[in-house]
């Protein structure tokens, strides 16, 4: 009896093995990168391209099936007016993908509005969370709202800004 319990109990201990190895496996394929950035937007810029208000921080996306990639533009992010190169780490956490944004360095006393362009690589076609980490967005409202992948591969998600530097101009 006790080689029988010995067994069943060294069968359980590696089938839990197997599924942790194969999540952590799952989380380590997803990746992704700032692929463009603008220039910190003036005045002038956002008044000629007022696509967007600059009260809001606004996240478009779009999937991609056949290569399991996600593309995220990340509209009025808030940084540094000298931000140097911008970036971000993209993590996974059960549904939860995370972004959160980078500046190469804070050399101006100064901040400003930029466009991230970022890539998410290794996605399946799911729900998940997106949730945005800004370095400037202080107590406003977080960037975090859930995607459906497999039924709504395209779409926008906005939250309202007022504080510097948003709606400023």
């Amino acid at each position: 009896m006790k080689t029988f319990m010995r067994i069943i109990l060294s069968a359980a201990i590696l089938m839990f093995m197997f599924i942790a190895c194969e999540k952590e496996k799952d989380e380590e394929s997803i990746n992704g990168k700032v692929i463009k950035q603008t220039d910190c937007k003036t005045f002038k810029s956002i008044i000629n391209n007022a696509e967007v208000a600059d009260t809001l921080s606004c996240v478009n996306y779009s999937f991609n099936t056949s290569e399991n990639l996600l593309t995220l533009k990340h509209i009025n992010t808030g940084f540094n007016c000298c931000p140097g190169e911008l970036s971000c780490k993209v993590s996974f956490n059960n549904d939860t993908i995370i972004i959160q944004e980078f500046e190469e360095q804070n050399a101006c006393d100064c901040n400003c509005l930029f466009d991230l362009d970022i890539e998410v690589y290794g996605l399946k076609a799911r729900n998940y969370y997106l949730k945005f980490i800004e370095p400037y967005r202080g107590e406003q409202k977080k960037l975090f709202f859930e995607i459906d992948l497999q039924n709504q591969a395209d779409g926008t998600h906005c939250v309202f800004r007022d504080q510097y530097p948003w709606g400023m101009f």
